[in-house]
């Protein structure tokens, strides 16, 4: 590249110059890539949770009612209790959720969504898919964009279940690689 046509920091780089650079077989690089490209497309649909994506995530398992208490719900969304607590607050403000006692165990607290969360869970649903769609844009047909998704549902899972958990919620130690070769 020439002094005079410098390529602007916000320019794409195109497909061609991705398949020769070294990272682009990089398990890391491409699951930070997309997870990169997918946080971006979703942020202006996250923006009405309180605590964005997280809050989202929340709202969700307590409208399908999943993991009940608010410890479970924090083991299993990987989110330490004290932040759990603070985005709960934040969701029961906002009239989200409710924590309501556990019939089970007066101790706990379950979390439930409330009919203004659940409305806006519906509302979110089809912006999300909209991102989603963006996001699986390269992938050629609808076949291709179901078996990514099974395939990385299938790994998701196995990941939160067979693997030690404490080693993939810890803080990376090492700077991460900029996105991009």
């Amino acid at each position: 590249m020439s002094a005079t046509t410098r390529r602007s920091p916000d320019a794409r780089p195109d497909r061609r110059s991705l398949d020769g650079c070294a990272l682009s077989q990089d398990l890391g690089w491409a699951l930070g890539v997309l997870s990169r490209c997918y946080l971006k497309a979703v942020t202006v649909t996250f923006a009405a949770v309180p605590g964005g994506p997280r809050g989202y995530q929340v709202l969700a398992a307590a409208a399908r009612d999943e993991h009940g208490s608010q410890l479970a719900l924090a083991q299993h969304l990987g989110v330490d209790r004290t932040v759990m607590t603070y985005l709960l607050d934040s969701l029961a403000e906002a009239g989200l959720i409710e924590r309501r006692p556990d019939p089970a165990d007066r101790r706990a607290r379950r979390i439930v969504a409330t009919a203004p969360g659940r409305a806006l869970l519906g509302r979110l649903g089809e912006q999300l898919r909209a991102a989603e769609d963006q996001v699986l844009a390269g992938l050629d047909s609808d076949t291709d964009r179901q078996a990514f998704r099974a395939l990385l549902q299938q790994l998701a899972v196995h990941a939160a279940t067979a693997l030690d958990l404490d080693a993939c919620n810890a803080e990376p130690t090492s700077a991460a690689v900029p996105g991009g070769c």
